[in-house]
């Protein structure tokens, strides 16, 4: 499947942005290379996740297990361009899975653990999924229930396959001369990854072999990831968190890809210590609990040679106690599913004062930067005039072009339409601030959006679905800051009169209507009225003040 203009793939490769050479090119390579090394290592809770030990795979196993799996998905009928969906937790068989969707010329398309119906049915039905890979069942939920129901409800789903029938199939025998008769281009989309914004349903973001060999590049080269290294992902392998940072750096580079799922600091640090980590992305609350951790002066992080934080700007301190207790190198990293990105590195950002809220502007006219690279544009936009920001100070939304980003959302062309100009630049919902010296710091979400543990959460979404609860007569959802997740979503309620709620309540509610367990409310503030404007629109900032002030007193109490 090839969404690129025939005009910009002409472009991009005449100019040496884009080239021929595949992720799987990349893969055979170190196939050759290096069949004997550790190419993969599952989580050491691995057991705990799905049932069965942790596994070490080689190059050589790991190609003898994509060419059976690619064979097998060739045998059941999937054809190129056929998207199958994917719901595992981080295993060596999810990593293996991209490859082997893309050698049978299928369309991986991952989704979160947390997903439930609702969200599933909405992803199979606008991409016409052929298939669903899940497990059994997942920390008491019954998925393998759950993708029954979704197959009865959308037509041409034909496959659902469980993670044991993922293994059979790499105990199979692959057919070199079937697979190589399926043509898989660099302009051919690799993944379907999916966000949430302001839009109460997913977002599709199709990413070529191309625009992700662009997009890594350029951590790549901020970040000071080399051929060989050990890379270590904290996050679930289904988005730009752990495909943009660790997965698809690891499929160019070669070295050693370590698995780690769900988040328990304890077994983080053990294995960056026990598999020798050269690289990891974290979120900033994880650092900080590492350098403050009562044994740090313990860790053995020698082999940690950088690291990179998104999600939040770093704290100064954690990035100077990093560097003087390891040596280790912090940089501060901005992405989208999009294909966006933006890394603050040392390499380009040496002072660590600095680095911890400024961002290059890459792709700003003029500027230079060692990381940067040539075919990418950006610019800061005043979101009332559509007039172009140039002064420092100035605040406006970033707009992002370049051979990293989505041609459009996936199926969605009103959606590409608000959110591509008639230049061809993406306007990415974030708001920065100009600084000196051809920097940006991010400065505001334009959208209306929760960011908890890296997913996005619609407001309106769950307002929408709170609306429905017989008791309530309004609601309004912000999010409320944690130092762990990012934010947590608080729902302000209005219910009616002569009723009670309580948050069991409306979490139960949302779960019968097949939300995701990520996107339940955590706190509810019961109120007389939800403030709004003359036309209707809810002053989200009153609440958000509302909500910090109580929390503020709330602490202050408990502290005397």
């Amino acid at each position: 499947m090839i969404l690129a203009s025939a005009e910009r793939i002409r472009e991009y490769r005449d100019k040496g942005w884009w080239g021929s050479k595949t992720l799987l090119d990349y893969f055979r390579e170190h196939v050759k290379e290096m069949p004997d090394r550790t190419a993969v290592v599952d989580p050491l809770n691995r057991e705990e996740l799905v049932g069965s030990g942790q596994e070490r795979v080689t190059y050589a196993q790991l190609e003898q297990a994509v060419e059976a799996v690619a064979t097998a998905l060739l045998n059941l009928g999937v054809a190129k361009d056929d998207i199958i969906m994917v719901q595992l937790p981080n295993t060596w068989e999810l990593a293996m899975l991209y490859l082997a969707i893309s050698r049978s010329g299928g369309i991986i398309s991952p989704v979160p653990m947390q997903w439930r119906l609702k969200e599933l049915e909405y992803v199979a039905k606008l991409t016409g999924a052929k298939g669903l890979i899940t497990v059994r069942g997942f920390k008491g939920f019954d998925h393998w229930a759950m993708a029954s129901k979704l197959r009865a409800k959308v037509q041409g789903l034909q496959h659902l396959l469980s993670l044991e029938d993922i293994r059979g199939f790499t105990r199979q025998k692959g057919d070199p001369a079937a697979l190589d008769k399926v043509s898989v281009d660099a302009d051919d989309i690799f993944t379907l990854c999916w966000t949430s914004g302001t839009e109460a349903e997913a977002k599709g973001c199709p990413l070529s072999h191309n625009n992700w060999i662009f997009q890594c590049s350029i951590g790549i080269r901020a970040a000071g990831i080399k051929k060989g290294d050990v890379q270590l992902t904290a996050s679930p392998l289904v988005n730009m968190a752990s495909l943009g940072t660790t997965f698809t750096p690891w499929l160019i580079l070669g070295g050693t890809y370590v698995l780690h799922h769900p988040f328990e600091p304890q077994l983080f640090v053990r294995q960056m210590i026990e598999e020798k980590v050269n690289y990891t992305l974290l979120v900033p609350a994880v650092a900080n609990m590492i350098v403050k951790h009562p044994q740090a002066d313990r860790f053995d992080l020698s082999s940690v040679r950088s690291i990179t934080l998104g999600s939040a700007p770093p704290s100064l301190y954690t990035v100077q106690e990093f560097k003087r207790r390891w040596g280790i190198e912090i940089g501060n990293i901005w992405g989208q599913n999009e294909g966006t990105g933006i890394v603050s590195g040392s390499v380009d950002v040496p002072d660590m004062e600095k680095r911890v809220d400024h961002l290059p502007q890459f792709g700003k006219p003029g500027a230079r930067w060692d990381s940067n690279q040539d075919g990418m544009q950006t610019k800061l936009v005043d979101p009332n005039t559509g007039e172009v920001l140039t002064e420092i100070g100035a605040i406006g939304e970033l707009a992002y072009k370049g051979p990293n980003v989505i041609a459009g959302y996936f199926k969605r062309p009103d959606l590409t339409e608000k959110s591509f100009d008639a230049d061809g630049f993406f306007y990415t919902g974030d708001l920065f601030q100009i600084q000196a010296g051809n920097f940006i710091s991010f400065f505001d979400r334009k959208k209306d959006i929760i960011i908890r543990g890296g997913y996005n959460i619609s407001a309106q979404e769950v307002e929408n679905i709170l609306m429905a609860h017989p008791k309530i007569a309004d609601v309004a959802a912000v999010g409320l800051p944690d130092e762990v997740m990012g934010e947590r979503t608080c729902v302000f309620v209005v219910v009616k009169p002569g009723q009670e709620v309580e948050l069991q309540d409306l979490k139960s509610f949302m779960q019968e209507q097949g939300a995701a367990v990520y996107k339940l409310p955590e706190r509810l503030e019961l109120s007389e009225a939800i403030p709004r404007n003359p036309t209707g629109k809810i002053l989200k900032a009153v609440l958000r003040e509302q909500l910090k002030q109580k929390v503020a007193s709330t602490a202050t109490t408990n502290s005397n």
